[in-house]
């Protein structure tokens, strides 16, 4: 279980995660979105959405830089193991209960609010959950993590996830000893990767990186105190079909 778990089910994770996503961004790109329901409610959102994205940048980032970069790199920009998981231990608490405190926020709104509930799917709320699941299991680990400042426990995640990453056989044996929270931290992480094509997370990646390419379009907030005039198609009161309008030619000269 441990291999298929930690060596195999990775793999199958990652590789619906991005062959998945690419699926929804051909097939339904419409539904690449993150449903926000602002307009329904605008009350608790500001606040649960700023503590919650803020802290999940911070950890996603710390994650990615500490568990993929070569522990020889560190070493040799004078990083100690001690050093790199004591800020870890800091760093990762506070920014794992701003997001704990942000994701219960934003939880709390849309599971009570009548409308952002009706408005909300099963998809919604479940992956909301999950993240809030694993944001207490990655907090529940600092205890853990705390008597262990050596590092060395880090250490075998680091090479579990450079193994993984560089299709190394054996990089589950890596983390065959650890805490048992550990392990669940890691598994319902895979998990939320397997299930992201599926939910509205996929607006991670919609960073408008296409506006650098394609010049010519611009999204403006106009600030006009009227309604331009109509123009184009239009409906016809009387038959309620769709007619062209164009503009009509002068009968008379202009005077000269």
């Amino acid at each position: 279980m441990n291999n298929f778990l930690f060596g195999i089910y990775p793999y199958i994770a990652i590789s619906v995660m991005i062959i998945g996503s690419i699926a929804r961004y051909e097939r339904d790109p419409f539904t690449w979105k993150s449903s926000s329901s602002q307009l329904l409610r605008r009350k608790q959102l500001i606040l649960g959405s700023v503590l919650f994205h803020v802290g999940v940048l911070v950890i996603f980032f710390g994650h990615l830089i500490g568990l993929l970069t070569p522990i020889s790199l560190f070493h040799f920009l004078g990083v100690s193991n001690e050093f790199k998981q004591t800020l870890a231990v800091i760093a990762g608490g506070i920014a794992g209960v701003m997001a704990l405190t942000g994701g219960g926020i934003l939880f709390h709104r849309r599971w009570t609010d009548p409308r952002i509930r009706k408005t909300s799917s099963f998809a919604d709320i479940a992956i909301l959950a999950l993240l809030l699941a694993q944001l207490v299991l990655g907090v529940g680990t600092i205890f853990i993590s705390v008597q262990h400042l050596d590092g060395g426990e880090m250490v075998k995640f680091m090479a579990w996830a450079q193994g993984i990453l560089t299709f190394q056989s054996g990089a589950a044996d890596q983390v065959a000893e650890v805490a048992l929270i550990f392990k669940l931290h890691l598994v319902l992480g895979l998990t939320i990767f397997l299930v992201f094509p599926f939910t509205r997370l996929v607006h991670m990646l919609s960073v408008p990186l296409r506006y650098l390419t394609r010049p010519g379009y611009q999204v403006v907030r106009s600030r006009r105190q009227t309604a331009l005039p109509k123009r184009g198609n239009t409906i016809a009161p009387a038959t309620k079909k769709a007619v062209r309008t164009r503009p009509v030619k002068p009968t008379t000269k202009p005077a000269e």
